[in-house]
């Protein structure tokens, strides 16, 4: 009796941890660890302005100062509706392409040397990182724990159409 009742509690365990998709609940968690890492790059660079906008590269002709503040914004806004999940998948463009800018500054400062012996500790890995996690969300979109879900439920409620039409966001 009491082996099978331990059979049954390693079955059930084991189907709760693998059977069961918590997919809405993980890209909550992705959305407010990449929102979170990326707004507190924004919030340095507010606290360490004077200092940061003499170092910083210029970007499309705007200036070192300009492109720190357009990078701050992108930063600190970005990351505040993708934490909400709120114009999920359109807010991700802008810190994809800053990225990428990003990345093409810290390689280039190594052409010098050679960009292949970077190593995973070394700065060129983390905007590459960001870009493979806002392309994730990108695709995947923001999932039900959404002000994008909720938005998108009230709209077809609206029209009264039935939430079949809606696709998992």
């Amino acid at each position: 009796m009491a082996k099978n009742s331990i059979s049954k509690f390693i079955k059930r365990t084991y189907f709760r941890f693998t059977g069961y998709s918590y997919t809405n609940l993980g890209r909550l968690f992705l959305r407010l660890f990449v929102g979170i890492m990326l707004m507190q790059f924004g919030v340095r660079q507010i606290i360490h302005f004077d200092e940061v906008k003499h170092l910083f590269p210029s970007v499309l002709s705007l200036g070192s100062e300009g492109s720190l503040i357009v990078m701050t914004v992108i930063e600190i806004t970005c990351s505040a509706f993708i934490m909400c999940g709120f114009l999920t998948r359109f807010m991700t463009i802008p810190p994809i392409i800053s990225m990428i800018v990003a990345e093409y500054f810290l390689l280039h400062d190594f052409v010098s040397e050679a960009s292949y012996l970077l190593d995973w500790q070394q700065q060129g890995y983390l905007p590459i990182m960001f870009l493979g996690i806002y392309f994730f969300i990108l695709l995947v979109g923001p999932g039900k724990i959404s002000v994008d879900y909720f938005l998108s439920l009230h709209i077809i409620h609206s029209e009264n159409k039935s939430e079949g039409e809606l696709e998992e966001v």
